[in-house]
């Protein structure tokens, strides 16, 4: 792991809250603004909401429903979150911001992550030859065997290959979601006592 890619794992959460702060005092929403933006938010949370129902972390290399896909979904779909907000927020700095936070940042702890999979599953480089990091494969590519991602089964979670409820609230994934709604919030907050 490089020097950058140990730091940007502990910091991408201050971050995230001191951005929090430049985002809300930059945001310019309109109604108009907010509503496509809230659409686009929607889709990437769902996207996560989504993911996190496959994800059975360091236990096993999930490579089944949207990890058929991209390698990435989790990301993906902050990605989208993130254009959602800057879409709402109306701001070009906004903008620009959250996309050098997610180049400085997640672009080098996706690597980090990539080389400890690499490390605990020897099945891993087959998979990224398949499947692309972030921007997704529509339909998934078929491996030897059949798709990427054939199910197995699992006692503790169900059917592998199939979303999990129980994975989605064992990683607390519904967090997203508030937070997305307490972000719409300030924001219509703003907006009404800025257009006062």
């Amino acid at each position: 792991m490089t020097g950058w890619s140990r730091i940007a794992r502990r910091i991408r959460v201050p971050v995230g809250f001191v951005f929090a702060a430049f985002y809300l005092w930059r945001a310019r929403p309109s109604w108009t603004y907010m509503a496509a933006g809230s659409v686009v938010v929607v889709i990437g949370v769902g996207l996560r909401a989504y993911a996190s129902g496959y994800l059975r972390k360091a236990s096993e290399l999930t490579t089944t429903g949207p990890y058929a896909h991209t390698r990435n979904p989790l990301y993906l779909g902050s990605l989208i979150i993130a254009a959602g907000f800057a879409l709402a927020a109306r701001n070009l700095w906004i903008a620009l911001a959250m996309a050098g936070i997610f180049v400085a940042i997640y672009l080098p702890v996706m690597a980090f992550e990539e080389q400890f999979l690499r490390s605990q599953f020897p099945g891993f480089d087959e998979y990224a030859r398949r499947v692309p990091r972030l921007l997704p494969r529509l339909p998934p590519q078929r491996s030897k065997t059949g798709f990427v991602g054939d199910p197995g089964l699992s006692a503790a979670t169900g059917p592998r290959g199939e979303f999990s409820l129980h994975l989605y609230l064992k990683h607390r994934e519904y967090n997203a979601a508030l937070g997305a709604a307490a972000v719409m919030a300030a924001l219509i907050f703003k907006l009404l006592w800025w257009s006062r």
